[in-house]
């Protein structure tokens, strides 16, 4: 990285910061690749996540089947199509070992991203999440790793629970816990499924920010999470499913009827060009 953009990187990471310590919400939403990313810079949001998820469906793959490299390059694309900030999301930092998936966040920054989060998921369906304390050595080494970075870098740290068939909020609520105390930016915990869920995991871990991903289930608005003290709303998947979704209609629709109509609600090519001109 040159003199200029390790500039750009730290006024970035300053603005990313500046985000987190403001008075009230803000939304990250989670584009798929540079294109999409252009697309959520030109209406106005404020700074970016990667999708690990929508990025592999991209990709012809499922979820969890992409490897570090490959989300670097990701990062990369998303980090130099736009000016805003990009967090990164690095599910498990592709490594059980608190040492090397603190690594993966270095790596991260050096890519671009001046952000990240690391979640307490092994990818094991026999154990799909880390034990107690070794989740929470992860955090330690991850808060470690990142504070040697000539950067704010914001880390995120998450808890999988109820992505993995265990929605179990006194748990949750305890991990969270240990990862603000080991030093953790952001707490996450996606999948929460109320209200109620949400605001016993902000009043847990306050002062800390939490995220909250708004995807599925989950059916809040803007003005509700920010009464509830919610910093951060992420979108996980949810914009990369609507695009694919309305992908997949279009073309059934071709196959099944033989018609068209789908093109009388899609985007003109003029605007769709607009977006990409530098």
């Amino acid at each position: 990285m040159d003199a200029q953009a390790r500039k750009e990187q730290v006024r970035k990471a300053e603005a990313f910061k500046a985000l987190h310590e403001r008075p009230g919400i803000f939304v990250i939403p989670n584009p798929w690749d540079a294109g999409s990313a252009k697309m959520l810079a030109s209406l106005g949001y404020q700074a970016l996540a990667t999708t690990s998820a929508g990025y592999a469906f991209s990709q012809g793959k499922p979820d969890g089947a992409l490897g570090l490299e490959e989300t670097l390059n990701n990062v990369r694309a998303i980090a130099a199509a736009t000016d805003l900030p990009v967090a990164v999301d690095l599910e498990n930092g592709f490594a059980d070992a608190p040492a090397e998936s603190a690594q993966s966040l270095l790596r991260a920054a050096a890519a671009g991203a001046v952000g990240g989060s690391i979640e307490d998921a092994t990818g094991r369906p026999d154990a799909p999440i880390y034990c107690f304390e070794h989740a929470v050595a992860r955090i330690e080494a991850a808060v470690a790793a990142v504070r040697t970075l000539a950067i704010p870098f914001i880390l995120t740290a998450r808890a999988e629970n109820y992505l993995h068939g265990n929605p179990d909020i006194n748990d949750t609520i305890r991990r969270l816990q240990a990862f603000a105390e080991a030093g953790a930016d952001v707490l996450y915990a996606p999948g929460l499924r109320t209200a109620e869920e949400v605001l016993a995991v902000v009043r847990a871990v306050a002062p800390k920010p939490v995220n909250v991903l708004m995807s599925g289930g989950l059916k809040l608005t803007v003005q509700q999470l920010e009464e509830m003290g919610v910093k951060r709303i992420s979108t996980g998947s949810a914009l990369a499913l609507a695009a694919f979704g309305e992908f997949f209609r279009a073309a059934e629709e071709i196959q099944q009827s033989g018609t068209f109509g789908f093109t009388s609600r899609s985007m003109p090519y003029a605007k769709a060009n607009q977006f990409f001109k530098d």
